[in-house]
């Protein structure tokens, strides 16, 4: 029995490793806390961007940078902090991440210029690209056990619907009370506070560290995802494929991370492991976060300005919309691990997009008339089928991913979310200016020159109908917001079919949730030598 006892010695020293001394459900929480103050400082600027614009004056490239900057730099930059937490310690980045998202945030609240405001925002973007693949490894690390990181990825999704939905709430609620820095302000206690209780309580965790870190490969990917994600978002904001900027982003963008893929493939010691995206499984749950995403965010980006334009509602009174959405996804996420068990990631993940996909195309009845039950009704089906999704897609993805590339794989799964976040505004956006565009060129009484204008936005056609006035402003009116109501029904209808799509792709995903025997840790020997007594 030595070869048991010695297992069993092995199984206590990785529990140890993983456990650090702390109760991997409080290691949860303190990983939960960092994500929610990530998610909630990417949307937190929204509804501040008036009173910022008023006291800063930035101009129109400055300020299209004030609210970009953070996402673009943070998705860059998630392989790169992803794969050297691997390397160095997936604590010791956290802890770096929240240093300098602290730093960052004093500066944001105190910024006396646009640039200054800038620079702060890409160090939080530099910060939150330390945190955010940083809680998803060490969560990998700390629940070895499938049933049970189940239900940590649950929390830890559900606490990532919390913070997107309690930022426009936050901000407005400061900016009611205070000056619009005090939405960067309120960081720093919280960040005070998790800095030595996630030195105490957090484990160290690392992979293997053999070979040399990649660091030309590190900056190449940085590079790559900058201009890809840049030139992706340029065409999400009405940037035309012919803009000087955008083509050439997304040109060396792209041939940079494809030199980064052959250089992977070519090192004996890649900085990502190319091989996990030849299992069926790990793909699969990559390009589904990816559809979900792209279904996902141009819909919430459409979906405000149809309640505020269309149906006149205030900001205040549109995140109150939008909550049912969020509840949903909460929902889903702390069920997400008892489904999993029960269906398996197949028909989890393909049951969730086709929820969502029915949820799209019941709002395709929404007109010109507020209808809150129809829709409450979708946004409560689009929230849980869309958490459902994304929580099946992750949990797989990690599964499927070595313990010793956890950095890499929770880089790779956050990148793919930012990736189709900023396609979905783009693609769906587009799908919305083109069917909305049309139905203003006739209209009576209409200039072409305001017609063209008011083509541009449903915002920019209002303010075109205000300056005609008049039976020509009024007509005017009406038409855009007909207009837009068709837009947003070709752009629903096409995200359903994306979100089809994506249920077609989940049938790759394995049908059974393979879990490993649960491993019970025996009682710790009293010395190092009763491991090697053989009976």
């Amino acid at each position: 029995m030595s070869g048991t006892t010695t297992a069993a010695a092995a199984l206590r020293r990785r529990a140890a490793g993983a456990g650090a001394g702390a109760n991997r459900w409080v290691v949860l929480v303190v990983l939960c806390v960092s994500l929610l103050l990530v998610a909630v400082d990417a949307t937190v600027l929204h509804v501040a961007v008036p009173a910022v614009t008023e006291d800063l004056r930035p101009g129109g490239i400055e300020l299209l940078w004030i609210v970009d900057v953070y996402p673009l730099v943070c998705a860059s930059l998630l392989i790169l902090f992803g794969t050297l937490g691997d390397r160095i310690g997936r604590r010791r980045v956290l802890l770096l991440g929240y240093t300098l998202f602290g730093v960052a945030s004093g500066l944001a609240a105190l910024a006396d210029s646009a640039h200054v405001l800038i620079v702060a925002r890409a160090l939080l973007g530099v910060g939150g690209a330390m945190i955010m693949p940083a809680t998803l490894s060490i969560l990998r690390q700390v629940f070895p056990d499938r049933r049970e990181r189940a239900l940590a990825i649950g929390i830890w999704s559900a606490v990532a619907a919390v913070g997107a939905a309690v930022g426009p709430l936050l901000g407005g609620f400061l900016l009611e009370h205070f000056w619009w820095g005090s939405v960067f302000l309120v960081n720093i206690p919280l960040m005070l506070v998790s800095l030595p209780v996630g030195r105490l309580l957090l484990p160290e965790s690392k992979g293997d560290g053999r070979g040399p870190w990649d660091v030309v490969g590190a900056l190449m990917a940085a590079a790559g995802l900058f201009g890809v994600v840049l030139g992706v978002k340029r065409l999400g904001s009405g940037e035309s494929l012919g803009s000087l900027l955008t083509v050439p982003s997304l040109v060396v963008g792209a041939a940079l991370l494809v030199a980064f893929v052959r250089r992977q493939r070519r090192r004996t010691y890649p900085l990502v492991d190319l091989k996990m995206f030849a299992r069926p499984a790990f793909s699969t749950s990559v390009g589904c976060i990816v559809l979900a995403m792209l279904a996902l965010v141009g819909l919430e980006l459409i979906a405000a300005q149809y309640l505020q334009l269309v149906l006149g509602l205030s900001p205040l009174e549109t995140g109150l919309r939008l909550l049912p959405l969020t509840f949903a996804a909460m929902a889903a996420g702390l069920a997400g691990a008892r489904m999993l068990r029960r269906f398996g990631p197949r028909r989890m993940v393909c049951a969730g997009f086709c929820l969502t996909a029915f949820a799209v195309v019941l709002l395709t009845a929404l007109g010109r008339t507020d209808d809150c039950a129809l829709m409450v009704s979708g946004f409560v089906l689009l929230g849980f089928g869309l958490e459902t999704t994304l929580f099946g897609a992750y949990e797989s993805m990690l599964s499927e991913a070595p313990p010793e590339q956890a950095g890499g794989a929770a880089a790779i799964g956050e990148t793919s979310y930012q990736l189709g976040a900023g396609i979905g505004i783009a693609l769906l956006g587009t799908v919305m200016n083109a069917a909305y565009a049309p139905g203003l060129s006739g209209v009576p009484g209409v200039p072409a020159s305001a017609s063209a204008s008011a083509g541009h936005s449903l915002g920019e056609a209002y303010e075109v109908a205000a300056q005609l006035g008049g039976s020509a402003g009024a007509a005017l009116r009406h038409a855009a917001r007909d207009a837009f109501v068709h837009g947003l029904h070709v752009t629903l209808l096409v995200s359903a079919g994306l979100l089809l799509l994506g249920a077609a792709m989940a049938l790759r995903l394995p049908r059974v949730m393979q879990c490993e025997p649960e491993q019970v840790e025996l009682p710790a020997p009293r010395d190092a030598a009763e491991s090697r007594v053989s009976v």
